[in-house]
């Protein structure tokens, strides 16, 4: 296909910080056909350390730099910038980004705009209602699981026939090749099972929760170490709690790490204690790394995780539960349990980067064809 006759797709995103979400719109920006599609990177925020990714692989990025979440001179800087570069398809990726960019895409006539829902937002009512008043303008919301999909649909009141859901992939073979880093540089003793813990350090993650778990549920099997790779705004709080809990020389605060994948290679285990979720990529990555998993009943773990197979899925905000389905991990990988192995085999059938990449490709396709539209002019 001539380049000037490839489907434009603008990506309009809140930031591009190292998150889960995040980095599944890199994945599909950089994964989707050159010979069919040429995307370009909007950026609601300044340069994240995920910029670089994009640079890398020839993807145009523009920085609007807004200064807050309140900035509404990012909505007119979006608009202006899409003008130049007037695409078929404009992709939103998170609630800011989501919100701007539906209005910025109806300004400009845009012939399809595609929202991506990436969480169940249970912080707060006012982002659904904002989503659910401001649904007229999108022609498809794309659900991570099928969990936000009837989340969305039963509690934030979208039109279900505008719901569909593209589940995220993760490199399998990047993860299961991974070597093993050696947590001494930071700071974990050798001789002893590590159980891992990744994600941004926020109430939603649930991270006191496992605090809690930890210091109720002692001693464990094999007296492990806990690794917690992850920054936010809760550290200082949870590093007290810690103290408080008489945790200090079991529970390490790592902070984010390049190499999240050498460290999953050297855990025994890994646990999710979200409250909510959309669907965890950090649970993927463990499974994909050969680990079993216990993880909260939240938004998309039972369509990734299988319960009593690959793991152990327990009712969220309950840490004696939470505590007992570790013990049950500890003991089973002492004693050279399969339920690893089983996760990642469910991982390289059913969740895959190219996978999803696909299914945004006819999509896009699709909804183009449908619409009948040709490129809009600034």
């Amino acid at each position: 296909m001539p380049a000037d006759a490839r489907l434009r797709i603008a990506f309009c995103v809140t930031e591009l910080d190292p998150g889960g979400a995040e980095r599944a719109l890199v994945e599909l920006v950089t994964r989707l056909d050159p010979t069919r599609f040429d995307p370009r990177v909007y950026c609601l925020s300044g340069r994240g350390a995920l910029v670089d990714r994009l640079d890398a692989a020839g993807i145009k990025t523009v920085l609007l730099g807004a200064r807050s979440r309140g900035d509404l001179g990012v909505l007119f800087r979006l608009k202006a910038a899409l003008r130049q570069y007037p695409p078929h398809v404009l992709q939103t990726w998170l609630f800011h980004a989501n919100l701007a960019g539906r209005i910025a895409g109806w300004w400009n006539g845009i012939p399809v705009i595609a929202s991506g829902i990436r969480v169940a937002e249970r912080r707060s009512r006012w982002p659904l209602r904002l989503d659910r008043w401001t649904g007229a303008l999108v022609d498809v919301h794309v659900c991570v699981s099928e969990a936000v999909r009837e989340f969305s649909q039963s509690v934030a009141g979208l039109d279900p026939g505008k719901l569909l859901v593209i589940p995220n992939g993760v490199d399998a073979q990047r993860f299961a090749i991974a070597a093993p880093l050696d947590l001494r540089s930071l700071g974990v003793p050798t001789g002893k099972p590590v159980l891992i813990a990744v994600g941004r350090l926020d109430r939603q993650k649930g991270f006191d929760l496992l605090l809690e778990a930890i210091a109720r549920g002692r001693p464990f099997p094999g007296d492990p170490h806990w690794v917690v790779v992850g920054e936010g705004p809760e550290r200082k709080n949870l590093e007290s709690k810690r103290s408080e809990l008489g945790l200090d020389p079991q529970v390490h605060f790592v902070g984010w790490q390049q190499d999240v994948a050498g460290i999953l290679k050297r855990g025994a285990g890994f646990v999710l204690p979200s409250r909510w979720e959309g669907m965890p990529n950090v649970v993927l990555e463990a499974m994909a790394a050969g680990l079993p998993v216990v993880a909260t009943d939240v938004e998309g773990v039972r369509e990734v995780v299988v319960n009593g197979e690959t793991g152990w899925v327990v009712k969220p905000g309950d840490p004696d539960a939470l505590a007992l389905a570790i013990r049950e991990m500890l003991t089973e990988y002492l004693l050279g349990g399969k339920r690893g192995a089983a996760g990642a085999e469910r991982v390289r059938r059913h969740f895959t980067w190219d996978g999803m990449t696909a299914a945004y490709e006819v999509l896009y396709e699709r909804l183009l064809r449908e619409s009948g539209a040709s490129v809009p002019r600034g």
